[in-house]
């Protein structure tokens, strides 16, 4: 790792390669890794005449844009790799291990920040047995990159362009708890009356938005197509379409609403579950000989997910998300950081 000086105008004083050693230096077991943190690069050991592809991704949270500037480095740190493991979900891939790029503010870079933020990463860290084997600290704007890799048997990853017509398409978990979740964190006043559990159960949505890694896993070499939801399910469902040429028709009355948002927020939880993103749950589309297993999983409680629509033929040879048979509007998009 390139060594820099990060330093703070009070008596809290470290360099780069201080706060490394001091906070994230075997911060995981260390398992498959020859070489961990401490070198110019990483060393990760693969079986000989491998029959395993690694999947690797890489996601950047911004103060202010992913996350409040009062979010706490607990939140912070474990809404970050949260993140950055979901995207192993969709992919049908085991996490193994991860990079950490920090850009730190000088005002931030004291003990007991960095504590906590160590404590919030390495706690999700344990607990989807992925190991940080280097990255880089830099002084600036809060900024935080994370790059996952994780393993995959040969030829089996999850991809976004294997859906065909007739395929069903089905989400995990709940929707909508990420959009309203945000909301709570920024404190709008739509929380100020609202029941503490509620508000409560939905901030941890929010910065723990558990990545569905298990059941990407169940569904590898069954789903014709997977995605993650960050954007939106109209957004990220769009993805899935645009690259498997076909048109994804949406019931909105099957989607699943948590008790919590169907009562509280009558008017607003169905916008929500369709464009609101956040949400960290995965799209994934079977096709018609696996229907019957999917579907007996999920009524003897071994699958989190509902059945939500169907994939039909492109009417006008433009791939499209319809929604009770209506094209989706163009806020459907889901986020951009250079269009808005």
């Amino acid at each position: 790792m390139e060594r820099k000086t990060l330093t703070q105008k009070t008596s809290f004083r470290l360099s780069e390669f201080d706060i490394i050693a001091d906070y994230f230096k075997d911060l995981t077991g260390q398992d498959g890794v020859a070489l961990g943190i401490g070198d110019d690069a990483a060393i990760i050991n693969l079986p000989l005449h491998s029959d395993i592809q690694l999947a690797v991704a890489s996601d950047t949270l911004v103060e202010e844009v992913h996350f409040p500037s009062d979010a706490s480095a607990y939140q912070i740190a474990q809404r970050t790799l949260c993140v950055n493991l979901s995207d192993m979900a969709a992919m049908g891939a085991t996490p193994r291990w991860f990079m950490l790029a920090l850009t730190l503010p000088h005002k931030k870079a004291n003990e007991q920040w960095l504590k906590e933020f160590s404590a919030g990463l390495s706690e999700i860290a344990v607990d989807y047995n992925c190991a940080l084997i280097g990255g880089d600290t830099t002084a600036g704007p809060l900024t935080i990159t994370i790059t996952m890799l994780g393993e995959v048997p040969l030829t089996e990853g999850l991809v976004r362009s294997g859906a065909i017509t007739g395929d069903r398409v089905y989400v995990t978990g709940f929707l909508g708890d990420g959009a309203a979740g945000l909301l709570a964190a920024k404190k709008t006043n739509t929380f100020k009356n609202m029941n503490k559990n509620v508000s409560e159960r939905l901030l941890l949505k929010f910065y723990k938005p558990l990545p569905q890694i298990n059941i990407g896993l169940k569904i590898r070499g069954l789903a014709s197509a997977c995605i993650d939801i960050s954007d939106g399910l109209v957004a990220d469902l769009g993805h899935i379409c645009k690259s498997s040429g076909v048109t994804a028709s949406v019931d909105s009355r099957r989607l699943p609403i948590h008790p919590d948002l169907a009562s509280n927020f009558q008017d607003q939880c169905l916008d929500w579950a369709l464009f609101g993103g956040d949400d960290y749950q995965l799209c994934f589309t079977v096709p018609a000989e696996n229907y019957q297993m999917v579907d007996d999983w999920i009524s003897r409680g071994e699958l989190d997910a509902t059945w939500i629509g169907s994939i039909i033929p492109c009417s006008d040879n433009t791939s499209a998300v319809l929604v009770d048979g209506v094209k989706s509007p163009e806020r459907a998009r889901g986020f951009d950081h250079f269009v808005q």
